[in-house]
């Protein structure tokens, strides 16, 4: 693990200056380059999500975000309705509750595309740790000392944790999240961005089990260490909130 969780302070607010100009830089270019991609998108998702089971196109759940500030986000439905009255609130391995569409749009991270409003109103990133639903967050800030340390920056769509590894430990999650606080820089953004859009082309989302440490994408001077036990993926639940 990190061994200084508390990496609030190390990060001086002029580092992470680059971080909202280059958000909407990337997502107007991103709109502007691929209008149809995104139309055809946006059309065919609630489209396809809707005949699958007439249910909600989107659901909506409150999550922790910079500075412990509570904000809303949406994502495209994956799960069935009443997904959270049926099974456990993490999302299991050949869940049965997760709908046909729904498979897909995880497996290339599509789901998170109404994501992106969050990220236009600035209660996001496109990188940065992955924003925790509000109690999962309270209860990891008592299981795990630091854990509160996360929240020195907005959480992102995508992120360290998010790209190398679906089924890390928390404690191992919270490593990533703290090397990327410490190592962010416009250039390591842009390198998370190509491999998450890697993962999305190639819909290996589900598929991230024994990448490299996080060093050979951000060298830091803190010694890290991974634990990989195959336990459960916690960084997405169930669809508990739904619109």
């Amino acid at each position: 693990m990190v061994k200084n969780r508390n990496v609030a302070s190390v990060r001086p607010k002029i580092r992470s200056s680059y971080k909202r100009p280059f958000d909407l830089t990337i997502l107007i270019l991103a709109h502007l380059l691929f209008l149809p991609l995104w139309l055809l998108l946006w059309t065919l998702i609630p489209i396809a999500i809707w005949l699958g089971d007439r249910g909600p196109i989107f659901y909506r759940q409150q999550r922790t975000g910079k500075d412990g500030r509570v904000f809303t986000i949406f994502k495209f439905r994956t799960m069935v309705p009443d997904a959270y009255q049926k099974g456990p609130a993490w999302t299991i391995e050949n869940d049965v509750r997760l709908t046909r569409v729904g498979k897909f749009l995880r497996r290339t991270a599509m789901d998170e595309l109404p994501g992106l409003w969050s990220i236009m109103k600035g209660d996001m990133s496109l990188v940065g740790p992955r924003a925790l639903n509000v109690e999962e967050h309270k209860q990891l800030e008592q299981e795990i000392p630091g854990f509160e340390a996360r929240l020195c920056v907005k959480p992102g769509l995508t992120g360290m944790a998010q790209v190398f590894d679906s089924a890390d430990q928390a404690e191992d999650k919270l490593a990533y999240d703290l090397q990327y606080a410490e190592d962010m820089s416009l250039w390591l953004d842009a390198k998370l961005l190509i491999l998450s859009v890697r993962n999305t082309i190639t819909a290996r989302w589900d598929r991230r089990v024994g990448k490299p440490t996080v060093a050979d994408v951000a060298p830091s001077p803190h010694d890290t260490e991974t634990h990989r036990d195959g336990t459960l993926e916690n960084s997405r639940l169930g669809d508990e909130d739904i619109t």
